[in-house]
């Protein structure tokens, strides 16, 4: 299959091949396409950039005790004993440890990412400049979107920030108001996250919000595209 002049395809399998949602063969192929595509390499590294904020979203996570029991027995941990730096099971038990401690990577990661909320949409919103100022994951089984401010975009006591579902027709739809820093939490409905949404959108404006129910009165600062990832 030729990508190279279908923009769209290769935009959401950058996405994915950097979200970690691209599996298997699909996967293994779009490798491939990297070998010998300079653009396709550009694009991704550029959705690397944007989305390596969700790693922001991950809690931490205490591994189970039995991965902790499994990995003494696979070190074989004892008391010391003399001459132990000596031993030539030691050195060659070394080897082992270290398979041992990429697999205990893999199972606290896998653990991370499997306690996790169910985030099916990912979105980046960039500034004027495309730099990435915030970063929004919804969940639509709890019906949850969190709102992370990454950059520092110091907003005036009398302003407020509003983010906004922008459709392809038809007046903005407000989704909430945005802290100048931190996280927050709002609602996830339709309106967020349905097929007529053309992109997102952060606008400036007084505070309490936008006085007009139609749409931002203020300048939009930031803005980008739903994701979806599941």
């Amino acid at each position: 299959m030729n990508i190279r002049d279908n923009a769209p395809l290769r935009e959401k399998l950058a996405a994915e091949y950097v979200l970690g949602t691209l599996k298997g063969g699909a996967r293994r192929r779009f490798e491939g396409y990297l070998h010998h595509d300079a653009a396709l390499r550009l694009l991704t590294a550029e959705w690397q950039e944007r989305l390596a904020p969700m790693a922001e979203f991950a809690p931490a996570v205490q591994p189970p005790k039995q991965v902790w029991a499994g990995i003494e027995r696979r070190l074989n941990l004892r008391p010391a004993r003399a001459g132990w730096l000596a031993s030539l099971n030691f050195w060659r038990g070394l080897g082992i440890a270290s398979t041992a401690v990429a697999a205990l990577l893999v199972v606290v990661i896998s653990t991370r990412v499997l306690d996790r909320p169910q985030l099916d949409y990912v979105a980046t919103l960039t500034d004027d400049k495309a730099q990435t100022a915030l970063v929004l994951t919804g969940d639509t089984q709890h019906k949850a979107l969190t709102v992370r401010l990454v950059g520092n975009a110091p907003v005036a006591s009398d302003k407020t920030l509003q983010l906004w579902a922008v459709p392809k027709q038809g007046n903005p739809r407000s989704l909430g108001l945005l802290a100048d820093k931190g996280e927050v939490r709002l609602a996830l409905g339709s309106n967020a996250i349905g097929d007529d949404v053309a992109l997102l959108a952060v606008s400036l404006e007084p505070k309490g919000g936008s006085p007009d129910p139609n749409g931002p009165t203020g300048p939009i600062l930031y803005k980008g595209a739903w994701v979806r990832v599941m």
